[in-house]
């Protein structure tokens, strides 16, 4: 009885941790993407744009790595056991996605646009039983930069 109890509080701790952590930092990437909304990520791989307006082009990347909190481990688990969609680990890719993408906006400052976005998802960490411990996102690209006036 005593091991059940313990399960379930550190169960109710890890979602209310894990809830807390995921918030702020879902608020963090929606101001910061607010900020760079006017910087397009682009996939293809030319914009079509004049070339002889490009002055300079510069590769840049960026790699994230958040790690599966104890919640997000018992839900997979359970719908694992049960089969479907595992939405716990969809926001923690989500997340990642995003902060990989937003933080290769941010190293390129004076970019017009970025070209040839591409991303790399990868388990980095196999916890117990090969289940997921930690997702590495790594996003790059090319940051074209339009000659001065």
């Amino acid at each position: 009885m005593y091991q059940l109890a313990v399960f379930c509080v550190l169960l109710a701790l890890g979602y209310g941790f894990g809830r807390f952590a995921e918030t702020r930092h879902y608020q963090s990437i929606t101001r910061r993407e607010k900020l760079f909304a006017e910087l397009p990520t682009l996939s293809l791989r030319s914009a079509g744009e004049d070339e002889e307006a490009v002055f300079k082009t510069q590769f840049v990347s960026a790699n994230v790595v958040i790690s599966v909190d104890y919640f997000k481990r018992v839900a997979a688990a359970l719908r694992g056991f049960f089969g479907g969609n595992v939405q716990a680990y969809e926001s923690l890719v989500d997340r990642a996605r995003r902060e990989a993408v937003l933080r290769v906006k941010e190293s390129c400052p004076g970019a017009s646009h970025i070209l040839n976005v591409r991303i790399e998802t990868s388990s980095i960490h196999k916890g117990r039983g090969n289940g997921v411990g930690s997702v590495e996102v790594f996003a790059y690209g090319t940051a074209v930069y339009n000659a001065p006036d």
